[in-house]
């Protein structure tokens, strides 16, 4: 993993140390370690079917629909759910779950006797993939990790998954595999923190998304898709 510089180090530390009166301690500093660790606990013995239930609760409080489905009619799903929408334009990750899932079709312009307009995120083509995701009226990722607890998809970009696809189009569409849902937030940031001190390299912007934005800040009037899609939808997908 490549590693930046830090610039000014010695110099920034002296100066919080003289402002609080006292000598940089330099040696035996280590990290503490909490006696009571109660993140831990929430959820901890729940199933997987049970963090499904919990998960499937949340959405309405997130303004986000959701739907249950196993992998021999995901694609007809995810397909009555776009259409549900309006159709195309359609954006997605270049990410081989979309095949592995058998959601190939999914990635041609024509869905049967249907004819879409489906852009696959091609790092090549640069800012040609931002003007796709602006016009876009649907784009559609898989969660990498994913909070039962918040109702939250955990992203991680990359050159082939980028950021733009689940936060530029209309509608945000996630497919959610039931082997990728995890309590809550505890355990994907450890398990993120774990990946750095095994040097293992990490994705440069994670993304947490909860449902679509909203805010009250006007006179207390709940807005829904202030930044972003305004509409979105979890597919669960049965992968065990």
């Amino acid at each position: 993993m490549t590693k930046g510089t830090i610039h000014n180090r010695d110099s920034f530390l002296m100066n919080i140390s003289k402002n609080l009166g006292r000598e940089p301690r330099l040696n035996g500093v280590t990290k503490p370690e909490w006696k009571y660790q109660p993140q831990w606990d929430v959820l901890k013995d729940a199933t997987q079917d049970e963090l499904v239930e919990v998960l499937k609760a949340q959405c309405p409080r997130i303004h986000t629909d959701v739907v249950e489905t196993d992998v021999i009619q995901l694609f007809d799903v995810l397909k009555q759910v776009v259409l549900n929408y309006g159709g195309g334009p359609i954006i997605t990750w270049d990410d081989p779950r979309f095949r592995e899932y058998g959601l190939a079709e999914l990635l041609t312009e024509q869905w049967g006797n249907q004819e879409t307009d489906v852009h696959v995120w091609d790092h090549k083509a640069g800012k040609e993939n931002i003007i796709k995701a602006e016009r876009a009226n649907v784009g559609i990722t898989f969660s990498d990790q994913t909070l039962a607890e918040s109702g939250t998809v955990v992203l991680f970009s990359s050159k082939e998954k980028g950021r733009a696809v689940s936060l530029l189009p209309t509608t945000y569409i996630a497919i959610i595999p039931k082997s990728s849902i995890v309590p809550r937030i505890t355990q994907v940031a450890h398990q993120i923190h774990q990946s750095v001190q095994d040097g293992q390299e990490i994705a440069s912007c994670i993304n947490f998304i909860t449902g679509p934005s909203n805010s009250a800040d006007i006179e207390m009037n709940l807005v829904v898709g202030v930044h972003g899609p305004i509409n979105a939808t979890y597919i669960i997908v049965n992968d065990k």
